[in-house]
């Protein structure tokens, strides 16, 4: 039996939208490769035009001290660092993922995007959900082969696909949930990522961007976006701009890509501490530009 059955997942070509029977496309010759339990979907032109990409994210990832040789770390994610280097970040997506849990996810297949180290699948299948992760990434400390350390608490390990967002292996309409999982600033094509994103959600099915730094104003974005190129080159020696995405969103853009794609976007806001709510008054106070702020955006496919 091939992994796409035993996951009981439809999959198509992320090259010519092909049915794939098996792990193989009859029309265009496009093969998913599997290794140590990962498929391998990025198409190679992708693969190409990404790989700086990825070579400076891993670089700098690597600099700054991601992941673990310990399997506790993993196991502990979100709720608990036990390197202490990203507390502030991990309580953050703590917050995030309890309120997608308690109050948005409807159904049991669930599509992480930008899954990373896969702590939201992990943490979504021992809680009786269905997910499948998908990362660019494919490392063994911060990408979807660090996965190995979940396989003692389940009893069978979700399904990892290394994809494009704007090119994923699955067939139309067969996930209740997508998420983007504190990964939708890193799109090239925001717009194309949704909208593959949605077709591959039900009729009624739910997005969901979580974790994606929100600006009130444009020059603000802007203006992060230039401090964190300076920062990366100063302590890593890379830009980390390989690539033109979307970095941060606003009111605008929502709006822009609501009315592109027909949807409608409603606006979470989780509780993130009195530090975070207190960080736009006392930029201001300083004299400092406005600093990110994080929401949960979600939309449903429309019929």
């Amino acid at each position: 039996m091939t992994d796409a059955r035993r996951w009981d997942l439809r999959l198509r070509c992320p090259r010519c939208g092909n049915a794939i029977d098996a792990l193989d496309c009859a029309a265009c010759g496009f093969s998913i490769a599997m290794d140590d339990g990962i498929a391998h979907a990025l198409l190679p032109e992708s693969a190409a035009r990404l790989a700086r990409f990825i070579a400076d994210y891993e670089r700098i990832r690597t600099s700054e001290g991601r992941g673990s040789e310990s399997e506790a770390f993993y196991l502990a994610l979100p709720y608990r660092d036990t390197t202490a280097r990203d507390r502030e970040q991990w309580r953050m997506r703590a917050r995030s993922y309890d309120y997608i849990v308690r109050h948005l996810l409807a159904g049991s297949r669930v599509l992480d995007l930008g899954a990373g180290n896969g702590w939201m699948s992990y943490r979504l299948a021992l809680a009786g959900y269905q997910p499948v992760a998908v990362d660019l990434l494919t490392n063994d400390r911060d990408g979807l082969g660090a996965a190995r350390h979940y396989r003692t608490r389940l009893r069978t390990l979700f399904p990892r696909f290394q994809a494009e967002m704007r090119h994923l292996p699955f067939a139309d309409a067969q996930f209740d949930v997508a998420v983007f999982n504190a990964s939708f600033h890193y799109a090239e094509d925001a717009e194309a990522c949704l909208r593959e994103a949605l077709r591959c959600v039900k009729v009624g099915g739910m997005l969901i961007i979580a974790d994606t730094p929100w600006y009130a104003r444009d020059e603000s974005g802007r203006q992060m976006l230039a401090e964190r190129r300076e920062f990366f080159l100063r302590r890593h020696g890379v830009a980390a701009d390989a690539i033109a995405s979307l970095g941060y969103l606003t009111d605008e853009r929502l709006r822009h890509m609501a009315d592109a794609l027909s949807i409608r976007w409603e606006v979470h806001r989780p509780w993130y501490g009195p530090r975070w709510a207190l960080r736009p008054l006392i930029a201001k106070l300083r004299g400092r530009r406005e600093p990110s702020r994080f929401r949960l955006y979600v939309a449903r496919k429309p019929g």
